[in-house]
């Protein structure tokens, strides 16, 4: 029932910033915690943080400090703000309801010069 949509990646240089989207829709948004994952080619797929209902939130260590999440619950979206990227982020990025397996169809962020 659950369905999420990610957008706004895309080819940015280094030290660039970006954000992402993750709408919701066929779930109590406003009560779950939602989490951003990412994936490269030949890798596991990372997890990269998360947000409570409560607003608090929980980073990787890889991008604590340039990475924050964010939600709007009137409009059942979740953002990933990125700043100072590196090419090390690069990956497809997804959203996840936790504990639910529902998974967005992933964003691509390429950070290359």
């Amino acid at each position: 029932q659950g369905q999420l949509v990610e957008s706004g990646g895309g080819l940015v240089p280094p030290g660039e910033s970006l954000r992402l989207s993750c709408v919701a829709s066929g779930i109590t948004f406003r009560l779950e915690t939602m989490q951003w994952y990412r994936q490269a080619p030949g890798k596991q797929r990372e997890f990269v943080g998360d947000i409570y209902p409560t607003g608090r939130t929980t980073y990787a260590d890889s991008v604590k400090g340039r990475f924050a999440i964010s939600r709007d619950n009137a409009r059942n979206t979740m953002y990933l703000q990125m700043s100072s990227l590196k090419p090390e982020d690069t990956a497809r990025y997804y959203c996840h309801v936790q504990f639910s397996g529902i998974w967005g169809q992933g964003t691509q962020v390429t950070v290359s010069s």
